[in-house]
């Protein structure tokens, strides 16, 4: 009827075309205008998307590079790395959105640095420059993570700030004692510490009737002083969780652990290979895999 000869048919037959006309007439506007409408803001979301360059760099007093120091940016960048710290020159590059960061920074044998940076959209690479000072308990002597053996460095972010935990202050906490199979040595071992569950529930993460809903995906990464690292998840050093036992030991069959394990060492006592048990364990940071 769309295409009707008015003048071989009804006249109510050609009202009825003429208004069949007029409400395509009307569909095909409002499609024009909805895609209109939905382009903008893919426009303005493609605009919002867009990235700059920021080079952070990582220096002591002297202005000398602090490799390997710990990095975190809030909120996270989209591309963010696996592993967030400075290179081997202090340095890390990153491109983040348009707006307001906070950045943290630490590294053993530093004081930790918050501060609060802009990103303005430059193309220009926008450099971001942080001087560590030297903690006050630490060595005149600059300590880098790859040769820091006397601090452990415990992560617990968001919940507290960095602890760097020294040899004597982990001896004077609450003490487990645990004797477990090692497959490597063949031998039975009997270890000393403190629980990393005991160390945890001090800085205010969440353990016990806390580890519930999005706290189950949370995770350690422990650390040693030559790079190894592994990783368990949070509800394996909870005892109120788990069946097992993990902790930072101190002591092997009642004496310090030798310069080849220690003065820290993680134990997992569940593993049936000691390939998590870090030794020369130099720091524990916890993350969430949300």
């Amino acid at each position: 009827m769309v295409g009707a000869d008015c003048n071989r048919v009804p006249l109510y037959a050609c009202d009825m075309t003429r208004q069949m006309r007029h409400l395509v007439s009307i569909c095909v506007a409002l499609s024009v205008a909805s895609f209109g409408a939905l382009s903008v803001p893919s426009a303005l979301y493609a605009q919002q998307a867009a990235t700059s360059p920021v080079s952070i760099r990582v220096t002591d007093p002297s202005g000398a590079a602090v490799p390997r120091a710990a990095i975190r940016v809030v909120p996270s960048p989209d591309t963010a790395p696996s592993k967030m710290e400075a290179d081997e020159k202090g340095q890390l590059a990153l491109d983040l959105k348009t707006g307001g960061y906070a950045l943290f920074v630490s590294a053993p044998g530093f004081n930790s640095v918050a501060m609060h940076f802009d990103v303005q959209g430059a193309k220009e690479v926008q450099p971001i420059p942080i001087r560590l000072e030297i903690g006050a308990a630490g060595s005149p002597t600059i300590i880098y993570p790859t040769s820091v053996k006397n601090d452990l460095h415990i992560a617990a972010y968001p919940y507290h700030e960095d602890v760097f935990l020294k040899p004597a202050e982990l001896k004077a906490m609450p003490r487990t004692t645990i004797t477990v199979h090692n497959e490597h040595s063949k031998a039975d071992e009997t270890y000393t510490g403190v629980r990393v569950a005991d160390l945890l529930a001090k800085m205010g993460a969440p353990i016990g009737k806390e580890l519930r809903g999005i706290a189950l995906s949370s995770y350690l990464v422990a650390a040693g002083s030559d790079g190894y690292e592994a990783v368990i998840a949070l509800a394996e050093v909870d005892p109120s969780f788990h069946s097992g036992e993990v902790i930072v030991a101190d002591a092997m069959n009642g004496q310090p652990l030798d310069p080849k394990s220690g003065p820290f060492k993680l134990v997992v006592t569940e593993d049936k290979r000691p390939a998590r048990w870090v030794r020369n364990l130099v720091s524990l940071e916890l993350k969430s895999a949300k």
